[in-house]
């Protein structure tokens, strides 16, 4: 409990400071009334209003005080009067003592006067403060200061129930704008036009022109009403259409009704998994008469249309056929194709889906479309489920705390193709071309039993894939598709479909009837080495260079015994070169001899040995940079991965780096003996047929490109004719 002690003398005494703070209270309310009591210009009739509360010794705590010593104590409290008291003017307002006349003294807690508590000196600060300064001396200079004076109303009505029994100020004070607001009453409520006359106290002359106009203001304002209410009806009418409109719409798209496909082949499915349907697609115009360049892969899945045919076949003995096969290989290379073959051979129902459709960030979505997938198929077995990209979902299990749930896809897809249900008659083939990725469990025998390896075409497999896409195209009939599918060593089924694309639009583009030879050629061309390059203005001294070093090469290879065909020679620059020699193999190469790497080591050299013979030592270019590329990595490998080289024996050297430095320098001398070996050889031949190599370097400055028969008429010495 908080006290304050205060001393007199002779007698010490204790007083708590609730009853101090109640007592003055008490005496501020009686020093406002005994102030008010001094001004002169007061009205009788004011001072009948003004009480002088009474208050007991007993009730503020002080019987114990003797009188001399409250005496002191009130003169204390006791505000002290200056000279601008009492007001000249009687206010009917009244200063709530809560505030202070001055912003500054509200604020900062003193004024140009050191007052203190009432206007006593009790509590007064006793320092000097530059800030109090400033603000005291502001009022008397030339600008305006904000006055806090709070004024309150002090009325009868307001008084009366709060049971206060102070000074209380008569109505008569009440401003005039605040008696008509409370003292208001509402006049009779008309019931009729007649009545409303006479409230108004019209003349008899004017209420005629009342009624007319009343009633024309009336009338417009029910039209306008009415205006407005069929408007807004019209509007409301008019959303409720567009929304029942646009709810149809939405119902009729694949996102909500469910129709929607996926390759021709699945419905699209929500992002829940839970309602995914599949259907089935008949494949009847797809067979293994449409699928070329892969006998060996269509051999092996006859047999699983002969299951589907005819199952008793294979269950009459106790086998059983196998669940799953894998079509491994290079992407465009026809899995896919192979798959729907099976089923329009077997004339089954066919289900298609990728192996990222099984992929979802929800978990439990692959696993239940895995389930989904195969107890469609199983309600219409016989059929095949054909799973492309089967490495994105059937990849190697791991323990990932990033995935935890990343296992129940492909744990749901090894239950269902070898789990305690059984699948009969539901033949699953799945294509990959990274087969090394796939889970060991998904390829163990019971699951993916068969794998068969779809290789790209060889050159009879390439020739059948040309012939059956020109037949679709309008050709000439000097077009040899074998002629191309010598040069495309290494296409694949969709490369060759891309090829003869390619060539009919460029013979669309020259305005031509059919598509011809050179239409292929260029085709062939694009793909390989990258577009003609016409707008590159080639100087006539870097045109002839080019020219005699493609010339070298094509002499070289001419009248070198083992090196492959030439199959055309042309300065137009084309993608990183400005010109090269193509050659084609007649046969396909499963494997090479000596005779016919330094075959190709030589003509590698022929280009730079022709600049040299030319144009001298001093003017010879860059320009057979990649021509010495790849006559050192053929040496190096006859060395280190072939075993011909007498010095260094039939022993392998698979990271030279890591050899003796021994080794390694005997390396590097076996490779440079055969390099200046083949340098010297194509050497040779140029100086030998140098009339030849001036001849077919003319040729190709003025004709720019030519064929492997224009060649041969020019190292013949006849005349081209174009």
């Amino acid at each position: 409990m908080f006290s304050l002690t205060t001393s007199f003398q002779p007698q010490q005494m204790i007083v708590p400071l609730s009853q101090l703070i109640n007592a003055l209270h008490s005496l501020k309310s009686t020093a406002t009334a005994s102030v008010q009591t001094l001004h002169k210009d007061f009205t009788p009739e004011h001072s009948s209003f003004l009480k002088e509360p009474s208050v007991s010794l007993r009730d503020l705590g002080l019987s114990d005080i003797r009188v001399s010593q409250l005496d002191e104590l009130v003169s204390r409290l006791l505000p002290t009067l200056g000279p601008e008291q009492p007001p000249a003017v009687p206010s009917t307002w009244k200063t709530s003592h809560l505030s202070t006349n001055s912003f500054f003294h509200n604020k900062h807690g003193f004024s140009h006067r050191r007052t203190g508590v009432f206007g006593s000196q009790i509590f007064h600060r006793q320092y000097h403060s530059p800030v109090k300064d400033v603000c005291s001396q502001l009022q008397f200079l030339p600008v305006w200061v904000q006055s806090r004076g709070f004024k309150t109303l002090r009325t009868k009505a307001r008084r009366t129930g709060t049971g206060y029994d102070g000074p209380v100020e008569s109505e008569t004070y009440t401003p005039n704008f605040m008696k008509g607001l409370l003292l208001r009453e509402k006049g009779p409520e008309a019931q009729s036009l007649d009545q409303l006359t006479k409230n108004k106290n019209l003349p008899e002359n004017q209420q005629e022109a009342f009624k007319t106009g009343f009633t024309e203001g009336f009338m417009r304002s029910q039209a306008f009403t009415q205006r407005t209410q069929d408007s807004l009806r019209r509007t409301r009418l008019i959303l409720l259409v567009l929304l029942l409109v646009g709810i149809y719409g939405l119902s009729r798209t694949p996102f909500l009704s469910g129709k929607g496909s996926f390759s021709d082949a699945v419905r699209f499915r929500t992002t829940s998994g839970l309602d995914s349907a599949v259907d089935p697609i008949q494949m009847k115009n797809v067979t293994f008469d449409n699928v070329k360049g892969v006998e060996e892969a269509k051999n092996e899945l006859l047999e699983v249309v002969d299951f589907l045919k005819n199952p008793q076949k294979f269950t009459v003995l106790g086998g059983k056929l196998p669940k799953g096969v894998l079509l491994v290989g290079p992407p465009g290379t026809g899995k896919t194709l192979l798959a729907r073959a099976v089923a329009g051979e077997a004339d089954v129902p066919f289900y298609y889906a990728s192996g990222s459709e099984f992929d979802e960030m929800f978990v439990g979505v692959g696993a239940s479309r895995i389930r989904n997938l195969f107890k469609e198929a199983k309600a219409n077995a016989p059929c095949v489920i054909f799973i492309d990209e089967l490495d994105s979902v059937g990849g190697k299990r791991i323990e990932s705390p990033m995935h935890p749930y990343s296992r129940q896809t492909i744990n749901q897809l090894l239950a269902e193709m070898d789990g305690f249900k059984p699948n009969e008659g539901v033949i699953v083939i799945g294509a990959t071309n990274f087969a090394e990725a796939l889970d060991n469990a998904l390829i163990r025998p019971g699951r993916f039993d068969m794998q068969v390896t779809v290789p790209r075409p060889d050159v009879k497999g390439r020739t059948e894939i040309l012939n059956l896409y020109l037949s679709k195209i309008k050709v000439d009939t000097a077009v040899e598709a074998e002629i191309i599918a010598r040069g495309t060593v290494g296409f694949s089924g969709a490369e060759l479909e891309n090829l003869v694309n390619q060539a009919a639009l460029k013979a669309a583009v020259d305005e031509k009837e059919m598509v011809t030879m050179k239409d292929l050629e260029f085709a062939k061309d694009k793909i390989l080495m990258g577009p003609e390059r016409k707008s590159v203005e080639i100087d006539k001294k870097n045109k002839t260079i080019t020219a005699y070093h493609e010339s070298g090469h094509a002499i070289v290879a001419f009248y070198t015994k083992d090196a492959m065909p030439i199959n055309k020679a042309t300065i137009m620059p084309r993608g990183p070169t400005l010109g090269h020699v193509s050659m084609l193999p007649e046969n396909d190469r499963w494997s090479e001899t000596r005779a016919q790497l330094l075959a190709q080591m030589d003509v590698s050299m022929g280009g730079r040995v022709a600049e040299e013979l030319i144009f001298g030592d001093d003017h010879i270019t860059t320009g057979a940079s990649s021509d010495f590329d790849g006559a050192t990595r053929i040496a190096k490998m006859m060395v280190t991965r072939f075993g011909m080289s007498d010095k260094l024996g039939v022993m392998t050297y698979g990271d030279v780096t890591k050899q003796s430095p021994e080794t390694q320098a005997a390396i590097e001398q076996e490779v440079r003996a055969l390099l200046k070996d083949s340098y010297e050889r194509a050497r040779g031949i140029l100086k030998t047929y140098s009339n030849e190599h001036k001849k077919l370097a003319d040729a190709l400055l003025t004709y720019e490109t030519l064929d492997a028969k224009e060649i041969q008429t020019v190292l013949e010495g006849k005349s081209l004719d174009h």
